[in-house]
């Protein structure tokens, strides 16, 4: 790492790749083969790019790698265990509005979807992503190739319309 710190890009690929291999060998030992796994190296080697100038060479570098490494694991975990709630919950919602469909039109389109297909796709792809399966701003705009500014006004805009929606369907 000390080599990769003074600019040696040889060395720095090396590493990278080395870190990669041990990386993916001691998450494999603590959470066998999973998608996981190879999700949280890529998430992992990247957080120690954007981190390894914090890296002090009159420190152990072990200590600092993996101290990153369970980091990163704990904060994966926590998304998706987030995701997994939230997705839940809409498909928990989507039972409950398909039992009362019966009760009025407006309540079976909810349950078929027919709102938010209404929607232009891509306000229809930013609301689901933030709203329903809960990724944050930037996970959505990195998975839609847009900034989080762009995500922000497709999910305010998909709101809005819905908003119009329901007002007509209260009104008519």
């Amino acid at each position: 790492m000390a080599a990769a710190q003074s600019g040696d890009e040889t060395a720095y690929r090396q590493l990278l790749k080395e870190l990669a291999e041990v990386i993916r060998h001691f998450l494999l030992s603590r959470f066998g083969h999973s998608e996981f796994v190879d999700d949280c190296v890529q998430e992992t080697l990247i957080s120690i790019h954007q981190a390894r100038h914090t890296w002090d060479p009159a420190r152990p570098f072990r200590a600092w790698l993996f101290a990153i490494v369970r980091n990163k694991s704990i904060d994966m975990f926590r998304q998706r265990r987030t995701r997994a709630r939230a997705l839940e919950h809409y498909q928990r919602d989507q039972e409950i509005l398909a039992q009362a469909g019966s009760e009025g039109r407006f309540q079976s389109e909810i349950s078929s979807g027919r709102l938010l297909e209404s929607l232009p796709e891509p306000q229809r792809e930013a609301l689901v992503l933030t709203k329903l399966i809960g990724y944050s701003g930037a996970e959505a705009a990195q998975r839609l190739g847009i900034s989080e500014g762009a995500v922000k006004l497709r999910v305010h805009r998909a709101v809005r319309s819905l908003r119009r929606m329901l007002a007509k369907e209260g009104s008519g």
